[in-house]
């Protein structure tokens, strides 16, 4: 009877205590009040909406159609650029339609009778006649484009904004996967040890002794070019780092006392491998993951620069570096500055977004009043 009398009392005793704050909230508290990373957030999440535009085909859709002139300068340029030898290919153009013009103004003789050897020859007329019926009519390109155009007329800032969809959903979804699968292989190695741990060692080993960028063409060689591709290849080669992080975290966490204490309570290896050592590791792997993310868009980049990476009926920023390879020699530089300017816009905001979240989850900082 006592003891049911006294379990309110308990109960009060306990609510009045001082409740400390999560991780989760603590870490965006301190993110939040970071300037710097509140910003790249901001820069991050304008891209992240600027890639969905682009895949649900708002933004970018008609990326292939030849809307300017030939090397398109920018519209921010003066007409004097337009007017370079080589500048725009709008001269050119404006040659080529004098030409045509000289050409049906030239008298061409009379028409020759091949009715007695060809007994398709009276109807030469009608189907003539019938054609020029059929009058095709072409847009107007325009002589200037907002960033410019290639050597086609193709508008440089739409495929900079698809370039941007195909090279970010490539480093994120290449990095999803490798950190899922340094985190599974971490996780066992660092848990269970033994054998088991001696393997995946032994695999990590030889992953980390070949330099990862001749591992990654290595692959891009043997599979081929595809979207697809890349992201298998990406993701089954950069997962030693995560690796190696979930391991360390997992040696240390396993002999804790709250674990021990679960173990004593019945939970069995997998329980508390997945519900109470991976809540705690999560912070590193999140970090890990954001990582990943740079260093996954600067090798799609390398391999679609090298023609191994993404086909070429599609096209990236590391496409667009290697179209304004040949054009930087006839002094178009418009593509590539814009191909740089977005990958340096976006990998900066990220990395700094990187370090910022690094600082919010660091155990060693959780103290500390931002």
């Amino acid at each position: 009877m006592s003891t049911t009398a006294g379990e309110p009392t308990v109960s009060r005793e306990a609510a009045a205590l001082p409740q400390g704050e999560g991780v989760w909230r603590l870490a965006w508290r301190r993110f939040r009040a970071d300037r710097i990373g509140m910003a790249s957030l901001a820069v991050v999440a304008g891209f992240l909406l600027l890639v969905a535009a682009s895949a649900a085909g708002l933004v970018a859709r008609d990326w292939q159609r030849e809307v300017g002139v030939p090397y398109a300068p920018p519209s921010f340029l003066t007409s004097d650029a337009a007017q370079e030898p080589g500048g725009t290919g709008a001269p050119a153009a404006s040659a080529g339609a004098a030409a045509d013009e000289a050409s049906r103004a030239t008298p061409r003789g009379e028409p020759i009778d091949l009715s007695d050897i060809d007994p398709l020859a009276p109807r030469y007329e009608e189907w003539r006649r019938r054609a020029a019926q059929l009058q095709t009519t072409e847009p107007p390109r325009r002589a200037t484009l907002p960033l410019g155009g290639d050597r086609l007329g193709r508008d440089v800032l739409a495929k900079a904004v698809q370039g941007a969809q195909v090279s970010i959903f490539v480093g994120v979804a290449a990095a999803f996967l490798a950190t899922a699968l340094g985190t599974a292989l971490g996780a066992l190695a660092g848990f269970f040890g033994g054998r088991l741990g001696d393997v995946l060692e032994w695999l990590y080993n030889v992953f980390t002794s070949v330099p990862g960028i001749l591992l990654i063409f290595a692959f891009a060689a043997v599979f081929g070019r595809g979207i697809g591709t890349v992201v298998l290849i990406l993701g089954f080669t950069g997962w030693t780092g995560v690796y190696r992080q979930v391991r360390a975290e997992y040696l240390q966490h396993a002999v804790r006392d709250y674990v021990r204490a679960a173990e004593a309570l019945g939970a069995g290896p997998w329980v508390r491998m997945v519900r109470h050592i991976l809540p705690n590791v999560s912070h590193v792997i999140l970090v890990q993951l954001s990582i990943l993310v740079v260093g996954f868009i600067k090798a799609e980049v390398i391999l679609s620069y090298l023609g191994l990476g993404v086909p070429v009926d599609q096209v990236s920023w590391g496409t667009m570096l290697g179209e304004a390879q040949s054009e930087l020699i006839l002094g178009h530089w418009w593509q590539l500055a814009t191909a740089t300017a977005f990958m340096a816009v976006f990998v900066t905001a990220f990395s700094l977004l990187t370090d910022t979240l690094r600082d919010a989850l660091d155990p060693k900082l959780r103290g500390v009043e931002a």
